[in-house]
């Protein structure tokens, strides 16, 4: 006997909402606490009812998390991508603040491994008990190499 399938504009619960999405159940609610769904549907048991909307807007919301977006930048995302009358300058603008925030974050992480990579030149890995690694994460400086 074929099985019965639901509607495509058929409301979902939370499970099937989080399974389509590729979102867990916790951060659907999440979600829907910080504002980011607008007003979820509820049965008259109190269960949430997921539009296909709203499971867009999750699929959405994971997208820009994938990229890095903070919680309150997904915020304006998502209220601009609603607003068909937005500027895309605003858009373009929170992604670039967004951008420049992750050049930041990946030059300093180069400066982490290039200092990491110095400091491990020095030191042989031997038996001895002096290394400049352990002194220079104790700011002092390096007493002898580790030979």
């Amino acid at each position: 006997m074929p099985e019965i399938s639901a509607p495509c504009d058929a409301p979902v619960n939370i499970g099937q909402a989080a399974e389509q999405s590729g979102v867990s159940a916790k951060m659907v609610r999440h979600y829907e606490l910080l504002g980011l769904l607008g007003r979820v549907q509820r049965t008259d048991k109190g269960y949430r009812q997921y539009s296909p909307a709203d499971v867009h807007v999750l699929r959405f919301i994971k997208r820009a998390r994938d990229l890095g977006f903070s919680m309150a930048e997904i915020g304006e995302l998502v209220g601009l991508w609603k607003d068909k009358q937005r500027a895309s300058a605003k858009v373009k603008r929170i992604a670039q603040k967004h951008l420049d925030e992750l050049s930041q974050r990946v030059a300093a992480l180069q400066d982490m491994q290039h200092t990491l990579a110095h400091l491990m030149e020095g030191c042989g890995g031997n038996e001895r008990p002096d290394c400049p690694i352990l002194d220079t994460l104790a700011g002092q400086p390096s007493s002898a190499a580790c030979h």
